[in-house]
């Protein structure tokens, strides 16, 4: 489980004794130089027990023991916080070192499960570790000595192992039923927020937005816009001395849960791209992002997105939502660089009208006017299509008049804009709703065909008209089938859904023009914005002159008919 607050009480083994001897005791210590480890461990959910298991209970009972038994050199070595499902504890490991140096005469610990809840890693440590490194290990409420091989409460010490994990399991299992139903609320279930967030001083639940950090997170989403990396984002905000996200909770006196930063300004790609990916800026609630296997596997992995629960609206956004979708398509993308470190605003929309492959942005020659984009398959020498090219300025002028003219059209012409291009999507999207469905009712029929012939080939394994090689080998091939057009399927149905939406994707495109009326040029991020790719055809050179046509697809809405729009105008 995670650890809320931890700390490591070490004591030295020789100038001053944590238990004091009398004086009868000691010629008896001075016989060894090795030290007697009292080792005490709270878990958060031990502490729930109350005195009991307290790290000041068990300091107490561990010095009176020593005193008592006369063990020599005691050293305290704590974990306060720690579950004992994982053994990778400061305290802990400290002792271990302790031990594997030969410095260790005596463990001792209140009880079995202070050392630890994993009944195989405990046992390990007592009879293959300890017992390696001639190490003494006491248990006291367990009454448990290894020195004591032929006790009956040694004999009992694995069944109280097992106890002791059944614990563990039992408590981790009320624990996530907690955080599951927490969860499925739309309770935030992270006790740390992100970047750009405070918590409201009237509600501890609530979120506001901290204004300050708030315009460094649009700057970074405004900049990914614009089609530059995480690398190039934070050598930017480093070069403009903005606060990393840790210096600046620390200069606010808030909690940065990490040590202070040598370099206040040094901001690490990782953390840009930490805050690109946080769907929590748009305003939502995002719960189950991560698991863990198990209580023992402390390995913390991604959830698929449709495994999240996701609740919008739960406090106020700062990025919008297409943005954020924009920016993800973007990232998705992973634009390539030039090897002369330049890069261009079009790099990852630009694609070969022929054969659909990637233009590459190369600018080796250096200067701008020569820059220019190449169809990736010519140039990887298979042979899939023509080597053709356009030149970088080319393009943007091209794409910048396509662009001036649609965003004329819809600020002068609206009502015709949204006639033509709702028949025009509405054509579309019957041709490909109507295919999309079929393919689904296809897998969907299979699916249900593969159920029947499972059920069929089990009976025959049970009558014996199938032997249990083939019935596997035959059920297997059934459920991979099975599990492909299932995925399939679902991907079917999201895209059935994007092309029910078409009315409302149109209304945003028209918000998103509108936006732009006096724009003069075209800029990175209205191009992110905007188009979602640009398609370049071979040079025509029939007419003896070159000439290069494209065709844009604009984001939300596809392909816009310029010359049956321009109808209107002329008219």
């Amino acid at each position: 489980m995670t650890n809320e607050e931890s700390y490591v009480n070490i004591e030295p083994s020789n100038p001053v004794q944590t238990v004091a001897p009398e004086k009868e005791e000691t010629e008896l210590i001075r016989a060894t130089d090795k030290i007697t480890a009292l080792y005490c461990r709270l878990s958060n959910e031990d502490s729930l027990d109350g005195e009991s298991n307290s790290i000041h209970n068990q300091r107490r009972i561990l010095s009176d023991y020593a005193r008592d038994k006369k063990l020599p050199n005691p050293v305290f070595f704590i974990d306060d916080g720690y579950s004992g499902t994982d053994f990778d504890r400061p305290g802990f490991q400290e002792m271990l070192d302790e031990i594997e140096a030969d410095h260790v005469a005596v463990v001792l610990t209140k009880d079995l499960s202070r050392l630890g809840r994993n009944s195989t890693m405990t046992g390990m440590f007592i009879n293959i570790t300890f017992a390696k490194h001639n190490v003494r290990y006491i248990a006291i409420n367990d009454n448990f000595d290894t020195l004591n091989q032929n006790s009956v409460d040694n004999d009992f010490a694995g069944i109280r192992m097992w106890f002791n994990e059944f614990y563990a399991r039992d408590t981790s299992r009320k624990v996530r039923a907690v955080v599951k139903a927490k969860g499925e609320r739309g309770e935030p279930l992270t006790g740390f927020l992100p970047y750009g967030y405070v918590k409201d001083p009237n509600d501890p639940k609530k979120w506001i937005v901290d204004e300050e950090a708030a315009k460094v997170v649009k700057r970074i989403f405004s900049l990914c816009m614009e089609g530059r990396g995480p690398s190039q984002i934070a050598k930017l905000l480093q070069e403009e001395k903005v606060l990393t996200i840790t210096a600046y909770r620390l200069q606010e006196g808030r909690n940065a849960n990490h040590p202070e930063p040598a370099n206040p300004y040094e901001w690490d790609s990782r953390s840009v791209a930490d805050i690109l990916e946080r769907r929590e800026y748009t305003g939502c609630t995002v719960n189950f992002k991560t698991y863990s296997n198990s209580i023992w596997d402390k390995t913390t992995r991604k959830n698929p997105i449709e495994n999240q629960a996701i609740f919008y609206n739960t406090h106020p956004a700062i990025i919008d939502i297409d943005i954020f979708d924009k920016v993800q398509e973007i990232r998705e993308q992973r634009h390539r660089r030039t090897k002369s470190g330049n890069s261009h605003m079009f790099s990852g929309l630009v694609f070969c009208a022929d054969c659909k492959g990637k233009m590459y942005f190369n600018s080796s020659s250096g200067e701008e006017s020569k820059w220019f984009f190449s169809c990736s398959n010519a140039r990887s020498g298979s042979r899939k299509c023509t080597s053709h090219y356009i030149r970088a300025i080319v393009l943007e002028r091209l794409v910048w008049n396509y662009t001036q003219r649609v965003i004329d059209l819809v600020l002068r012409y609206e009502a015709h804009f949204r006639t033509i291009m709702e028949e025009k999507m509405q054509t579309e999207s019957k041709a490909i709703l109507k295919a999309k469905r079929k393919q689904l009712e296809k897998a969907e029929k299979r699916i249900q065909e593969l159920d029947r012939l499972f059920v069929r080939t089990y009976e025959d394994n049970v009558s014996g008209k199938l032997s249990d090689e083939r019935f596997a080998a035959m059920s297997h091939g059934y459920e991979e089938e099975q599990q492909g057009l299932k995925e399939a399927a679902e991907v079917l149905r999201k895209e059935i859904e994007v092309q029910e939406q078409q009315n409302q994707n149109l209304d945003l495109f028209i918000e998103r023009i509108q936006k732009y009326t006096a724009l003069d040029e075209l800029t990175p991020y209205v191009a992110h914005e905007l188009i979602k790719a640009i398609y370049v055809g071979a040079p025509d050179k029939s007419s003896g002159k070159r000439r290069q046509s494209i065709h844009i697809e604009y984001d939300l809405i596809g392909f816009i008919p310029l010359n049956e729009l321009m109808k209107q105008e002329t008219a």
